[in-house]
This record gives C-alpha cells, structure tokens and sequence, in this order.
C-alpha cells in the first residue's frame, strides 16, 4: 500500500480546508506582523522535552566567587546523550559588545554530542571563546556566545545578595540576564552539519532544534549563575530566585541583518513554515468554535492586552505598533461580549475589517493557543528536505505561464519607479556577514547576492517571451542554452510554483524595504517576543520568557507560557 509523504498529506489535507491565499499570506508587510505560537520551534522543543522527561544535570559546575569558569551539563534524551559546555570569563566594559566585530564575550558555549572528554575539553577550551577564529570538529553541533545585560545582571545579583527579590516590574524591561549574539550551526566553522544531525540526532531533526536548545541551557544557565554569584557574596543573606520569577526571565538575543537573506535562499522551508501555521488555522477555521475554547478566548484576549502593556520598546516605530496591537485586543474583548460564536470565521471577518495587521496575526495566534489538539502534531511536518530542480524538458511556453500566474506579482512591479532597483545586498568580506548598499553610495554592486527575486522572475520572462516569438516550440533547455545565466532562477520558479505559498512577495531591492519585516517572520517561527527594533538593520527580543526550567522537567506541565506575564509580588 503507498503511503504518502508528510508533505503529499499535507497537501491533500488543505486541499479540503479554507488556506488564505498566497497573496494574502506572503505579503512582506504582513510576515512582519506574525508573532510566536504553538508551532514556534522553542515551544515545540519544549513540549519534547518535558514530554520526554529529558534528564539535564550540572557534571561540572567550577565557577569563581565572580562566576567565572567552566561549566558543563550533560543531557540524556530518548534517543542519546550530549553535552553543553560554557566558559565564563571577565569582560572589560569597553569591549561588551553585541555586534558582530566584537572579538570577546562574557560566556562563550557549544552543545557537542556525547561525553566531553579531556582532550576535547582542552581543544573547546582554545577554540570555542574564539568563536568564528576558532576551528571545530563535526561532534561539535552549536556554536554560541552571550553578553551579560548591563541594566539587569548586577541588579539582579545584588539584590538576592541582600535577600531580597528582583522588583518584578522592572524585569518587564529587560526580561534576561544575558543576551545572545550569535548561534552558529548547520556546519559552520566545522561543525556538524544538519544533514548529519538531522540523519544521526533524532531528538534534533527539527529546524534550528539545536539552536534553540543551546539558547534553552543559556537561560538556565544564567540564572543559576546569579544565584551562585549572589551566594558568594553574601553567604549569610543571600536567597534563590523565587520559582515564578525566575521563570518570568528569558534569554536576550541580538539579531542584525544576516539572518535575512536566509528567508530567500531557503523558499521551500520557509512556504513549508508557512503552509504549517496556515494548516493549523485552517483546520480551526473549518470546525465549530468549542465551548472550551470560547470560554477561554477572553482570558487570552486580557493576558495579551496585558503583555502588551508590559512590552517596552524604545523604537517609536515599534512602540506604535505595540499601541495599535494593545486596541485591536481592547476592541476585540468589547465585540466578544455582544457576539455569540458557533464557529470562528465571524470574529475573523471582524478583525480584517477593523484591526491591524499585527491585530490580525495575534488572534491567529491566540486561535492556535485555544486548539492544541489541531495544531501541536504538525510540528512534525516543519522539516523537508530542500532541493531545487531544474525540468529541462518542459516547454518554454509552459515554463512562460507558470511565470504568469504563480510570478505574476513579480511582474506587476515597475522595476523602472524611481528607487526601485536602489539596494543591494552584498556579504562583508571582512565578517562573511550580509550588508545592505545603496546603489551610487556604496560599492560592492557588481558582487551582490541574488535576492531580488522579483527582478531575475521579470528579466527571465522578458527574454521568455521575445525568444518564443521566434522559437515557440522551444523546451527550457534550449531557452537556457541561449541564456544560461537564467539557470537559477529558472529552477527555482520551477520547483516554487509547484508549493502552496511560494515566494515572498516583495522588491528586496526597493530603497524603503523594511529588513526588519524578514527579521521579524523568522524570528516568530523561532518562537521569540518582545521586539526591540535598534535600527531597520537589527532588533533585540527575548527568547523562553515565561518557559519551564530545568527543574520543572518532571513535574506536570501544562505548555501554557504564552504571552508570559510578570508574577505579582507582594509589596513591602
């Protein structure tokens, strides 16, 4: 008997369901209005492992009276055992910094599989706080280093030192102790590449798994580290974290402009992403509004009002979008209260109508908080493998109206507009970090990475049509040995048109695109909050806010840290 594969039965699943239409859903705007859910790949890990009852203890833990040294934690999980190891070292203030020509960090780490032994301790110990200078070998899986947060660290410290609780309030702004600046992986630098982790690691056969889990110990271990340093200080007053509390703190992370070209180079994972947050809302959509989960809409509409509330942004751009989001939330609860739902497609009409875009996309998220049992088994779905293949025999007139009808977006842009064709992107020598150029400003044109999709789609199908003027019975590859340099993206529309949502759509080029709105859409599937923006070139968020610690793994878990919220305290 054939069986399908998860990506056939996904297909014909939606074929059935009501799926919003691609030039609804990959719109640039509107990607950069999503926000983490259900499927968000920290929540997904997290589910695994307290699922699972992951088995994660401290083997060594030689830190100074200042928190400096060596740490390593070893992680039993169903199918293996690894390791997480982190070197902690003195950072002068004037060198804390999180772009990337930084050379030195507060914490530099690496999850590797396996027991850490001496000698591969002492080649961690040389290479990993080099970070991109050093040199790693394929048992090595993640690459990592943080900085302490200036506003938070020391507060934190020396308030449990004095035996009290970190104010709770003041945590709302800056809800970490440490930021993240980079986490390498898939083979760089040497190490394990995904398709040896995906074919030998069970437990991290997921996208970005292993990265989120070396964030996850990050967390946990910054705390412990406050805690320790605080002890140290003050043996005889110092006090743990409260449990509520020290949930409420997150992991920061600082991501600029290189994690965008990643959405354009991988279009088959990201539609795949795409395709699995629209299954699951399709899959509510098509079913009645349980009563369940209509009882609960409001409470998630008052926690998300709040969490709103207690987001602080210090970009206007940002603050103004949090604000929108705050009354599309407010005005959502009042319309509830006079509406009666049988299903959910009437709350939906009403917030296209009446809210934003960011409005729009938290409802959809807080839809897929109400239905777990709709939604958490596609997380199984979310990997694929890639591979763009090229159909040398179609005809040129077939390739020609898949052009027309799935690119046809790329046609309708005026490439001539003034600004229209004004950025490039180009990959810092230097870093091997994309950059973004201003045509006439900035050199570097003529090695500019293939990101403008739309325009290579509307120059390829301009040669198209005036070739099969005079040759309409030509096959691709005659129209390709005529003009090779279209290979690329000949191939790749090819291989898109055939998936559900494709491209984004958007001029990469424009001289006001919005870096930010890709940031953003990965960003969201990654599962992170609290969007920072420090320019249109880079944000800092917050990653695990609210999540189990690695003392809750075996305890009841209930997957509710959604939209997390700070803990009350009682006031002295």
């Amino acid at each position: 008997m054939n069986t399908l594969s998860t990506g056939e039965a996904s297909q014909a699943e939606a074929a059935t369901l009501p799926m919003r239409p691609a030039g609804q859903v990959m719109d640039l705007e509107r990607l950069g209005s999503l926000h983490q859910s259900r499927l968000s790949f920290m929540r997904a890990l997290v589910r695994r492992i307290m699922r699972e009852r992951w088995r994660i203890d401290a083997s060594r833990f030689e830190l100074d009276a200042d928190g400096h040294g060596t740490a390593i934690y070893r992680i039993h999980t169903p199918n293996g055992l690894f390791s997480f190891v982190l070197f902690s070292q003195y950072l002068a203030p004037e060198k804390r910094n999180d772009r990337v020509i930084a050379s030195e960090w507060d914490l530099t780490m690496a999850l590797c599989e396996g027991e850490v032994d001496p000698d591969q301790l002492d080649s961690l110990r040389r290479n990993v706080p080099l970070q991109e200078a050093g040199r790693l070998d394929a048992r090595t899986m993640v690459l990592s280093r943080a900085n302490r947060s200036v506003r938070n660290f020391d507060y934190v410290v020396d308030a449990l030192a004095r035996g009290r609780q970190p104010d709770a309030a003041r945590i709302t702004r800056v809800g970490y102790l440490y930021r993240t600046t980079a986490v390498y992986g898939s083979g760089k630098l040497g190490m394990a590449d995904w398709e040896k982790i995906r074919g030998r690691h069970p437990d991290f056969a997921r996208p970005f798994a292993a990265e989120m889990f070396t964030c996850f110990m990050l967390r946990n271990f910054s705390l412990r580290q406050a805690e320790h340093i605080a002890r140290h200080r003050a043996p005889a007053t110092a006090v743990a974290l409260e449990p509520a509390l020290k949930r409420y703190f997150g992991i920061g992370n600082s991501t600029g402009l290189g994690m965008a070209p990643y959405l354009i180079n991988h279009p088959q994972l990201i539609s795949r992403w795409v395709e699995m947050r629209e299954l699951a809302l399709a899959r509510i959509v098509a079913a009645p509004a349980p009563a369940a989960a209509r009882a609960r809409l409001p409470q998630l509409l008052d926690r998300a009002i709040r969490h709103l509330r207690e987001t602080h942004t210090e970009d206007e751009w940002q603050t103004g979008n949090n604000q929108r989001t705050l009354a599309d939330m407010q005005a959502l609860s009042g319309w509830l209260e006079g509406a009666r739902l049988e299903y959910w497609n009437p709350l939906l009409e009403w917030a296209t109508r009446h809210c934003s875009l960011q409005g729009q996309e938290l409802l959809n998220c807080i839809l897929l908080e109400l239905h777990p049992e709709r939604v958490d088994d596609l997380d199984e779905r979310l990997a694929l493998p890639e591979r763009l293949e090229l159909r040398p025999d179609m005809p040129a007139a077939e390739l020609r109206a898949l052009i027309e009808s799935a690119y046809r977006w790329a046609l309708e842009i005026d490439f001539d507009a003034d600004g229209a064709q004004a950025t490039f992107w180009y990959r810092s020598q230097e870093k091997q970090e994309p950059r973004l150029g201003l045509c006439g400003i900035d050199a570097g044109r003529e090695k500019q990475m293939p990101l403008g999709i739309a325009l290579l789609a509307q120059q390829c199908h301009r040669r198209l049509v005036r070739d099969l003027a005079t040759h309409p019975h030509d096959r691709v590859a005659d129209f390709l040995f005529r003009h090779p340099e279209d290979r690329g993206i000949v191939r790749r529309i090819q291989t898109m048109a055939a998936t559900r949502y494709g491209e984004i759509r958007a001029n990469l080029l424009d001289r006001d695109v919005l870096p930010m709105h890709l940031l953003r859409c990965k960003l969201s599937f990654f599962g992170v909050s609290k969007f920072d923006p420090r320019s249109r070139l880079w944000v800092r968020n917050t990653m695990f806010q609210g999540a189990p610690l690695l003392e809750d793994i075996g305890h009841p878990f209930d997957d509710d840290w959604f939209l997390p919220l700070a803990p009350a305290q009682e006031t002295a």
